[in-house]
C-alpha cells in the first residue's frame, strides 16, 4: 500500500513507488528506488518534483534520517551468470565455433521473442535472456573469437533481431579484452543485448520504411531510446547499469548525439560502449538506406569520429583489438596477387590472420579454395596482406566461403 507525500517530507529510507511526473525529466532511471540520502531528495526537488507516493504508511514525524540499507539483492545486485564455472576453460577456435553457432542462433531467437513479447504487452522472459547471455559470455570467455566471428551473420529482412545479438556479443568482447568481471560483463550483455527494445513502441510503418526518414519521422524513430529506457526501468531486477546501453547508445562523448546530449563525464562504461560497438554493426549491415560498409572501412570510420571527440578514442582503439586489423570476412588482396577471405584472426599476429585463399594470381577463382595461416612460416615464397579490397569489384562474397567452415 502506498502513502502520497510532499516533497518535503520525503526522507532516506523511504522507498518510492510514483512521482508527480515522468522518471526520465529526473536522473534516475527506475520507476520505483529506496531513497538512500538527502541528496537524492535535493535532486528530486530541483526537477519540480512536489508529491509522491512511498511504499506502506509512513509515519512523517518518525520517519528514519539515517542512510537506509542497500536495496534488496534482486534490485542491485547483477543476476548470477547461469550455469557459468568458476573456472572457464580456454578452448581452441575450432573447438568452439559449433558451441558458438548454437549460441547465436539461442539468442537471437530469444531477443526476437522478448521484443514480440513487449510489442504484445507482455513482461520480458528474463530467465530466457539471463541464460542467453550466459551463454553467450562463457563462449566468449572461452574464446574471444568465435562468437566475435559470428557477427557476420546478418539477414535483410531480421535486422533488429540480429543487430541487438551482434551488439551484444561484440560489447562482450570488448569488456573482456577491458578485464570487467563477470558479475558486470554479464549486466553489459543484458543491456546491449536489450538496448534497442524501444523500437517495439515505434510505429512499423516509421521502423520498416524503405528509405531516408523526413525529419519528423526522425524525430519519432529517436524515441526509441526513451521508451526502451522505460520498458527496462519496469522490468523486475533490472538496475541502472541495464539500462545505461540502451539510454546512452545514441550519445556521444562531446555531447552531440541524444537524447540528452551528456558529455562524456556524464556517460557511463556501458553507455560508452555501446555507441561503439552499435555504430559498427550498423554501418556494417545492409539497410534499406545504405549500402553496408567492408569491416575495414567501418573500423577507418570509427577511428576518424573518435579522434574527432564523437566517441571515446581508446575504447575504439580497444575495440580494434576486439575485431582485428583485418576483420573476419574482409577481403584481401596478398603479395603474391592471389585474393583470399579473412576466416579467423591472430592475437599474437594481428597482421598475419588465417585466409581462405579463392583466388589464383590470375584472378581465377579455386574450386578447391584453401585455408591458411599466414603467422605459420613453411611455404615460400611468404603470404602476406599486400590490400583490403572491396567485395564488389572482386565479385567474391565472404559468407559463401565462411559459412563452410560451420557446416
Amino acid at each position: 500500500m502506498a502513502t502520497q507525500i510532499h516533497i518535503n517530507q520525503l526522507r532516506p529510507g523511504m522507498r518510492i513507488e510514483k512521482l508527480d511526473r515522468s522518471w526520465f525529466e529526473t536522473p534516475f532511471f527506475r520507476h520505483r528506488m529506496a531513497v538512500t540520502s538527502m541528496a537524492q531528495v535535493e535532486q528530486l526537488k530541483a526537477c519540480g518534483v512536489e508529491t509522491l507516493d512511498v511504499l506502506g504508511d509512513v509515519d512523517i514525524a518518525s520517519a528514519p534520517r539515517e542512510e537506509a540499507d542497500p536495496e534488496p539483492a534482486a534490485q542491485t545486485a547483477a543476476p548470477s551468470v547461469a550455469g557459468a564455472s568458476t573456472d572457464t576453460s580456454v578452448t581452441s577456435f575450432e573447438e568452439e565455433l559449433p558451441a558458438a553457432r548454437l549460441v547465436y542462433t539461442a539468442a537471437k531467437n530469444v531477443i526476437e521473442q522478448a521484443m514480440l513479447d513487449v510489442r504484445m504487452g507482455r513482461d520480458i522472459n528474463m530467465d530466457a535472456v539471463n541464460h542467453a547471455v550466459s551463454a553467450m559470455a562463457e563462449s566468449v570467455l572461452r574464446n574471444p573469437d568465435a562468437l566475435t566471428s559470428l557477427s557476420r551473420l546478418k539477414h535483410f529482412d531480421e535486422y533488429t533481431f540480429f543487430h541487438s545479438v551482434n551488439t551484444s556479443l561484440l560489447a562482450l568482447s570488448l569488456g573482456c579484452t577491458l578485464k570487467i568481471d563477470k558479475s558486470r560483463l554479464h549486466q553489459l550483455g543484458i543491456g546491449t543485448l536489450l538496448h534497442d527494445i524501444g523500437k517495439t513502441k515505434v510505429p512499423l510503418e516509421i521502423l520498416n520504411k524503405p528509405g531516408q526518414y523526413e525529419a519528423h519521422e526522425f524525430e519519432i524513430m529517436k524515441q526509441h531510446v526513451m521508451r526502451g529506457a522505460e520498458v527496462l526501468s519496469g522490468t523486475t531486477g533490472l538496475t541502472d547499469n541495464y539500462l545505461r546501453p540502451a539510454l546512452e547508445h545514441h550519445e556521444r562523448v562531446d555531447g552531440t548525439g541524444y537524447p540528452y546530449h551528456r558529455q562524456k563525464s556524464e556517460l557511463s562504461q556501458f553507455g560508452m560502449m555501446a555507441a561503439v560497438v552499435d555504430i559498427y554493426d550498423a554501418i556494417t549491415s545492409d539497410r534499406c538506406y545504405h549500402k553496408a560498409k567492408p569491416a575495414h572501412e567501418a573500423l577507418q570510420f570509427l577511428y576518424t569520429v573518435s579522434q574527432k571527440g564523437h566517441l571515446e578514442h581508446t575504447l575504439v582503439q580497444r575495440f580494434i583489438q576486439v575485431v582485428g586489423v583485418y576483420p573476419v570476412g574482409s577481403i584481401v588482396q596478398l603479395n603474391t596477387g592471389e585474393v583470399a577471405v579473412v576466416s579467423r584472426i591472430n592475437r599474437h599476429a594481428p597482421l598475419e590472420p588465417v585466409i581462405i585463399v579463392v583466388k589464383g594470381s590470375g584472378g581465377t577463382l579455386l574450386s578447391n579454395p584453401e585455408k591458411t595461416d599466414l603467422a605459420q612460416p613453411g611455404r615460400s615464397p611468404r603470404r602476406s596482406i599486400h590490400t583490403v579490397t572491396d567485395p564488389v569489384s572482386t565479385g567474391i562474397i565472404p559468407t559463401t566461403y565462411l559459412d563452410l567452415e560451420l557446416s
